[in-house]
């Protein structure tokens, strides 16, 4: 099995090779027409809104049975609930709150996964935040973007991974598909000689809100390196998939005072953006056409693509083992390290 650690590392320039066809030239690979997804339950994290309310919606539309809307705010994941089952009467939509901004809220999350639900066949990780200004998560002391996109979500992805092996369906491993981004292919990662790493991230004084945001989506794909290892593809299925840039996103809701650039944004989107039809479909893609074949992978433009070139050096090898060691260290109140040695048996 060939995942994207086992590929050779790109030397196309992001800008404009990978780019232009990212955007433009790449074509969706949609389901079949036949694919039924009767029976199956899913659950879409921050699927009030934006990507995941799509790819929810596209999850329905394939007959799903049971989807959990995953969400920081339940009043909000209500209306986005009541939506989905006004087009989708014959579906069990659930709304469970989950804040990704808090340890405690992630765990009762996972609890009651494990609890209530018979079965679980695809998650979508798709909650993320892109913080502009600099902003600190209290209870963890982590900026809000490393915290959102990294740390919470391999916590949540960590928790889940026994209950999704426990309850999977014999010859249907689950799959879980974490969003990834093209953008992490041109990342500088100016902190990565800092020992220890996440400290460093954290600090007011390194804040660089694009490289946090681009940081934060390679140390994703660098946890997936290493879980790969633990975790076998008869078991659970875990990939990356990058929607590309998509329009209508509110990508600069948190921008302040620069009007031109707020502006800028929506028109570059209108251009150059993907629908959010076609960059949720990057998801169903990961979670319904791939199968075995894509676990460990990045998927960009709907297919297999390398991590970033600066994995494949003794640097980069050297910089994910010390990732791994300082997410399992940051998470073991919670016997994250036992959980993932728990997988191998």
């Amino acid at each position: 099995m060939t995942g994207s650690r086992d590929l050779e590392p790109s030397q196309v320039p992001f800008f404009p090779t990978v780019f232009v066809n990212n955007q433009f030239k790449a074509k969706p690979q949609w389901p079949r027409k036949d694919k039924d997804l009767t029976g199956q339950t899913a659950i879409v994290t921050g699927s009030n809104a934006g990507l995941g309310y799509e790819a929810a919606l596209q999850l329905l539309e394939l007959k799903l049975s049971h989807l959990i809307v995953a969400v920081r705010s339940v009043e909000r994941g209500q209306r986005a609930a009541s939506e989905m089952r006004a087009r989708y009467p014959s579906a069990k939509i659930d709304v469970w709150p989950v804040d990704l901004c808090s340890y405690d809220s992630i765990q009762a999350f996972a609890a009651k996964v494990d609890k209530e639900l018979e079965r679980i066949d695809i998650v979508i990780l798709n909650a993320g935040r892109f913080r502009m200004e600099y902003h600190k998560v209290e209870s963890t002391g982590h900026e809000e973007t490393f915290q959102v996109n990294y740390l919470s979500t391999i916590f949540l992805l960590i928790l889940l991974l026994p209950s999704l092996k426990a309850k999977r369906i014999p010859g249907h491993p689950p799959r879980v598909t974490i969003v990834g981004a093209a953008l992490t292919l041109h990342t500088k990662f100016l902190q990565k000689d800092k020992t220890p790493l996440f400290p460093a991230l954290s600090a007011p004084d390194n804040f660089d809100a694009d490289d946090c945001y681009k940081v934060s989506k390679v140390l994703g794909q660098m946890f997936l390196w290493k879980l790969v290892d633990y975790v076998s593809a008869d078991d659970v299925i875990v990939n990356i998939a990058d929607p590309a840039f998509v329009r209508g996103t509110d990508l600069a809701r948190d921008l302040k005072g620069n009007v031109l650039f707020k502006m800028l944004i929506p028109l570059f989107g209108y251009i150059a953006g993907r629908t959010p039809r076609v960059g949720a479909s990057c998801f169903i893609d990961a979670v319904v056409n791939k199968g075995r074949e894509s676990h460990g992978c990045f998927l960009m433009s709907w297919n297999p693509h390398p991590f970033p070139s600066l994995m494949y050096t003794s640097e980069g090898k050297a910089l994910i083992d010390r990732v791994w060691d300082e997410t399992l260290a940051e998470l073991e109140f919670a016997g994250a390290r036992q959980k993932i040695e728990s997988m191998k048996a």
